[in-house]
């Protein structure tokens, strides 16, 4: 396998990505309490977390567009200090809907600097180490989430208005970094030329089987992984259905742990044997431990399947972003990108709604088997790309 080393600014995204998610998880605890302290409903201090993920949704297609017409790393840099301004004033929200505003338009910079950052990976990164790019980049969301929450918690007694601050002060971070650290990479020698490239439209990348595969694999993905897996497991393990108290945060605390190890990994090993060999079976993994958790009493053994469950989940980002970038091959492509975070952002929305629903209707064991079976059913998506004779490494036919 080509040994090339990792591009410097792959390093530096990385780093940005950190400082984000330190932040973000310092306050993402905070966020419901403090949506309560206003005097709201459980329901509305659940809706912060719905209107941020809703006006990702509905920016994704217009985030894509300005990506495309103003470059990448100007849009990251813009969502970025969107997002910090939006922080900071939900520190002096002096109601529930302007805090609820405020987070709304959060959400606009996040898929602004989303997009914009999975278009700079797939950009900078060498066509052998795709793979590797994007799981070193969500390696330092996954690491900044996991050390946040830990902050957060020490910073409890200062109140709940600082963590927004802190979260404002780390977007900054990143920005000053993108800033200083990394150059526009269409003002790079040779890169002018691809500039004129037209980019690609939605229409023409969803000719590519790989390409409807990555979006199947994005919805299911979110849907179980992300969705469900925040909203569900502590509901499904909590005290009053008679589970120890440690055990809500535990699964949720294994899951990222196998997330982060198959992550670092998984992106290496989609580079050098395919992303088909890494991205079916994380789905497959992921689907299966998920489908038998609802079935499960034993405290050791739902820790033992959300710890597997997670580390099919850190196989299946880098094995599907690794498969975009083969299918984008280094054209402009803000629209076709925001069209795969859009998928993502709906599974995200739809999965705990309807598992919610099911849960309510029937408990948790079906629930957990619909959740498992997207993961499983995603798997199909992939057959047509094998058919078609594409593996994952440079130089298929896309």
């Amino acid at each position: 396998m080509d040994k090339e080393k990792m591009p410097r600014e792959i390093w530096v995204m990385v780093c940005a990505a950190f400082a984000v998610a330190l932040g973000y998880g310092i306050v993402a605890p905070i966020l419901p309490q403090f949506a309560r302290s206003f005097g709201v409903t459980i329901t509305a201090s659940s809706a912060l977390i719905s209107v941020f993920a809703g006006m990702r949704l509905a920016f994704a297609t217009p985030a894509g567009k300005l990506v495309d017409a103003m470059g990448e790393r100007r849009m990251y840099m813009v969502g970025l200090l969107i997002v910090a301004v939006s922080s900071a004033a939900c520190a002096f929200a002096p109601s529930y809907l302007a805090l609820l505003v405020l987070r709304g338009l959060g959400g606009i910079g996040s898929v602004l600097f989303t997009i914009s950052a999975m278009s700079l990976i797939i950009r900078l990164a060498p066509p052998r180490r795709r793979g590797r790019a994007s799981s070193l980049y969500g390696s330092g969301f996954l690491f900044g989430n996991i050390l946040g929450p830990a902050l957060g918690a020490l910073l409890a007694p200062w109140g709940m208005r600082l963590p927004f601050l802190i979260y404002a002060g780390t977007l900054v971070g990143a920005f000053l970094v993108v800033l200083f650290a990394l150059p526009d990479p269409r003002d790079e020698e040779g890169e002018k030329a691809k500039t004129a490239v037209e980019p690609m439209r939605v229409r023409e990348a969803l000719t590519s089987p790989v390409y409807r595969a990555c979006l199947a694999t994005n919805i299911a993905h979110a849907w179980t992984n992300m969705g469900v897996r925040v909203a569900i497991i502590p509901i499904a393990t909590g005290v009053a259905l008679g589970y120890p108290s440690w055990l809500s945060g535990a699964a949720l605390t294994v899951t990222a742990l196998g997330t982060a190890v198959s992550l670092l990994i998984g992106g290496g090993w989609s580079d050098q044997f395919g992303r088909l060999t890494v991205v079916v079976p994380g789905l497959a993994i992921s689907g299966s431990m998920m489908l038998v958790l609802g079935m499960l009493s034993s405290p050791l053994m739902i820790l033992a399947t959300c710890t597997l469950a997670g580390m099919g989940a850190g196989l299946i980002n880098p094995g599907a972003q690794g498969a975009l970038a083969d299918v984008l091959d280094s054209r402009p492509a803000g629209k076709v990108v925001s069209t795969f975070q859009m998928a993502g952002d709906l599974g995200q929305i739809l999965g705990p709604l309807v598992i919610g629903a099911v849960a309510d209707a029937a408990g948790f064991t079906y629930a957990f088997i619909v959740a498992g079976a997207m993961c499983l059913l995603a798997t199909l998506a992939w057959i047509p790309a094998r058919q078609g004779a594409y593996s994952g490494y440079v130089g298929d036919d896309h």
